[in-house]
């Protein structure tokens, strides 16, 4: 909450199973496209939220197993739990609200009553949340019925149905929606209520989002029909909630452009960057934009032409390996000569995350991010520091001067030879 000085240009307040992740997409490509346009053009002056159905335990799996961005703040099991941060601080403030006029244990006596209810894992019952399968077809019938039950026994509840099969019983004051208005006033009372908020979905359980006022809204083009019908019948004549064309991230993509609020393209849309010039030149995107050569370079997809490394780095500058070997920029580009194309037919990627800069002199800014390479199964990663220079002589106005990475915890490969930059 307090990484920005003032208010965000921009929030993105998205769902992640079928929104921000598609699980058809093996390559997660879209995703991948939204990563980089994020780093470049969003990450100094905008919040990234996601708002999953996901217990914590399940969310960290879900980012072992794809390429997600950190987010600023996690809204985790359909809106009972919000956590700050890469560390992912607790909001007791928040879980304190909820236990008004809450009793999980009466919710557990009387969701025993009803023998069509399935109990989700272990993993997925929370404090303020208890979760069920059920078929569709008994659904309302059973909602209905429990929902009585329990306003006989003093509770407020409610009742989430998503996906046609899970259903949730959470606090009333609980869900997606208030949990982004109660983020949402906590800004408006530090003074720092964001500019623009883009909320995602694709389910019915990502319907508050689109009743939080003020908000853009996209339904991703593979919205399933229960948020697509809540849409007809809540929300049909309000032009700041689309539909998208394009799935999952590539749909959040699409509403950028559509609302106008901000840069759409990302920087893996474009090929060529010496003929695509873009209108924001900052040392974030000179870092994805260098990332996404090194890919291609690997993957063959530029052509073996030295002159491009070489202009991109200071000829007397350092790269410091994460085994903490120092060697100099001349012996890396040699390297790199040779390994132009091993990856080439393979699903061999790089994204950076949490790039952050900082400017330490006239024309030198110093830019730290998580740097990730994903290849086959194994993925690894390590924190990055870069001294850039902004001299006006400089092609494309930068050059890499120095470089220092560290491997993240339980991240560094076992071959370590193939690994520059």
């Amino acid at each position: 909450m307090d990484r920005l000085d003032g208010s965000a240009h921009l929030i993105i307040v998205s769902d992640l199973d079928f929104t921000m992740v598609d699980h058809l997409d093996p390559d997660n490509l879209g995703l991948l496209r939204f990563n980089a346009m994020w780093e470049a053009y969003y990450r100094q002056d905008s919040l990234l939220v996601f708002s999953t159905g996901r217990s914590p335990t399940i969310y960290k799996q879900l980012r072992k197993e794809k390429p997600l961005l950190t987010p600023d703040i996690a809204i985790m099991s359909v809106g009972t739990e919000i956590m700050y941060g890469e560390s992912m601080i607790r909001d007791e403030d928040w879980e304190q609200y909820l236990n008004k006029n809450w009793n999980r244990e009466i919710v557990t006596e009387e969701t025993a009553q009803f023998p069509e209810l399935t109990p989700q894992s272990e993993t997925e019952q929370r404090p303020h949340k208890v979760s069920f399968f059920v078929e569709k077809i008994k659904a309302l019938k059973v909602i209905r019925s429990l929902s009585e039950r329990l306003e006989k026994r003093g509770l407020d509840v409610k009742l989430v149905y998503s996906n046609e099969t899970a259903l949730d019983v959470l606090p009333k004051g609980a869900g997606k929606g208030q949990a982004l208005a109660y983020l949402l006033e906590k800004f408006k009372i530090d003074g720092k209520m964001p500019i623009n908020t883009l909320v995602c979905g694709d389910s019915g359980n990502d319907a508050e989002l689109f009743s939080v006022p003020g908000v853009y809204g996209v339904m991703v083009s593979n919205a399933q029909e229960e948020l697509l019908q809540w849409h007809a019948e809540n929300a049909r004549n309000n032009p700041n909630i689309i539909h998208a064309t394009e799935r999952c991230a590539a749909g959040i993509i699409q509403a950028i452009g559509n609302f106008s609020l901000g840069p759409n393209v990302s920087p893996r849309d474009i090929r060529d960057f010496h003929k695509c010039k873009v209108e924001i030149f900052n040392s974030s995107h000179e870092v994805v934009k260098f990332y996404l050569f090194y890919e291609r370079w690997r993957r063959a997809e530029v052509a073996k032409n030295m002159q491009t490394p070489k202009l991109i780095f200071f000829p007397f500058g350092t790269f410091v390996h994460p085994s903490g070997v120092e060697q100099s920029v001349n012996h890396c580009i040699d390297v790199m000569a040779r390994l132009h194309g091993d990856k080439q037919g393979t699903n061999y990627r790089i994204w950076v995350d949490r790039v952050s800069s900082a400017q330490v002199g006239s024309d030198t800014w110093l830019v730290k991010f998580y740097k990730w390479e994903l290849f086959g199964e194994e993925r690894h990663g390590c924190l990055t520091t870069v001294l850039l220079s902004s001299k006006a002589e400089v092609p494309d106005g930068f050059t890499w001067m120095h470089m220092h990475q560290t491997w993240l915890e339980g991240s560094e490969p076992k071959d370590q030879t193939t690994w520059l930059f």
